[in-house]
């Protein structure tokens, strides 16, 4: 089962799954816990009833630490896995998984202090993010992964991959080459969509000045004049 505790001294596996380094890591602990400890506060504001029991009393969760907490929405936004693998990589079942994804999300937001640590949704967000990096090398590419089969007929069909021969979705992904930290995410597309069209659509761009690295069959996306 994956937790801080087994991956901290390993800096190697450490960077390759969360995208900082242990250090890094540390010196955002402190933010991480601010931030949700504050989103605690404002759950308990919404309460109908006065808390009955202290926080923490209780089924003990599995991401009982900060750290794990951290850990595991980082690796999330790191590596975009399914939830079931989420899931599976941190000890429990894709529902927990869920719910932690849609819980600690803002909460990062809230410590990163929305200052382009996540990578951008909209292409506005993802112009000003590439205008930001020093060393303008992307690489674009597109991430297909298998779904269960929807039990809906018209959305079956829809996300089945002829390809890949089973359903499928898909998100083009922007990284920053030197750091291999991911900038830009587009929104999910059925798994048989091609990348240059997720691409247009999304209407993902890039300055003159940068170098992009493509997947066959995406050709510049950079403006012409």
């Amino acid at each position: 089962m994956l937790n801080y505790a087994r991956i901290s001294s390993l800096p190697r596996i450490f960077r390759s799954l969360t995208g900082m380094t242990p250090e890094a890591f540390r010196r955002l602990l402190p933010a991480f816990q601010q931030a949700y400890e504050q989103a605690l506060d404002e759950a308990d504001a919404r309460r109908d009833s006065p808390r009955q029991r202290r926080r923490g009393a209780g089924r003990k969760p599995v991401l009982r630490t900060l750290e794990d907490k951290l850990l595991f929405i980082l690796v999330y936004f790191r590596l975009y896995p399914t939830q079931e693998v989420l899931g599976f990589l941190f000890g429990f079942g894709q529902p927990q998984a869920n719910y932690w994804v849609h819980w600690l999300t803002p909460i990062l937001n809230a410590a990163l202090g929305y200052e382009m640590q996540l990578p951008a949704r909209q292409p506005a967000d993802l112009e000003e993010v590439l205008k930001a990096c020093p060393e303008l090398q992307f690489i674009l590419d597109g991430t297909e992964r298998p779904i269960q089969r929807p039990k809906d007929p018209p959305r079956r069909k829809d996300y089945y991959s002829g390809w890949k021969k089973r359903h499928t979705v898909k998100n083009v992904v922007i990284t920053h080459k030197p750091s291999g930290r991911i900038l830009g995410l587009s929104r999910t597309y059925p798994g048989w969509r091609h990348d240059k069209a997720v691409a247009d659509e999304e209407g993902f761009s890039f300055p003159l000045a940068v170098t992009c690295g493509k997947t066959p069959g995406l050709k510049d996306m950079r403006p012409k004049g």
